[in-house]
């Protein structure tokens, strides 16, 4: 995430505006900002005495990281395996609830590749098993 869109200094003077007595709706308009956002940093001064925005939380990630090497063995002893059935496993064996999402973006973060359907053989491409029947149906008997 980036940084936070309205500056200290717009929050400080909608928060004054309301503090001086005006609405929050009026103080939004005059300062053009949308009205949830007035009564959000009203109500975080009422409660802080500030409006300095929350901290954000960086680079979160994933409780898969803990068991990283875990994952990556699993993968590796195990190259057939969907990401379901790795879910079901996390699940199983680590006590970890998680999802097909996480365990895809995991794998996305440490370069796997699961290009694999339920029935546990690799998708590619069909090849030329040849033609589908022209619309007319079989040629005609002389």
């Amino acid at each position: 995430m980036g940084r936070p869109i309205y500056s200290m200094d717009i929050r400080e003077r909608v928060v004054a505006e309301v503090e001086a007595g005006s609405s929050r709706h009026a103080a939004a308009e005059r300062f053009a900002v949308s009205v949830s956002s007035a009564i959000r940093w009203a109500k975080l001064h009422d409660r802080t005495g500030s409006v300095r925005p929350r901290p954000r939380c960086g680079h979160c990630r994933s409780p898969l990281e803990a068991h990283r090497q875990w994952l990556l063995d699993l993968v590796s002893g195990e190259p057939d395996l969907t990401l379901q059935e790795i879910v079901l496993r996390v699940g199983k064996d680590l006590g970890l609830r998680t999802s097909t999402s996480a365990v895809d973006r995991f794998c996305a973060r440490h370069n796997l590749s699961f290009k694999k359907n339920g029935a546990r053989r690799r998708t590619g491409t069909g090849g030329r098993k040849g033609r589908a029947g022209s619309l007319e149906g079989p040629p005609a008997q002389s």
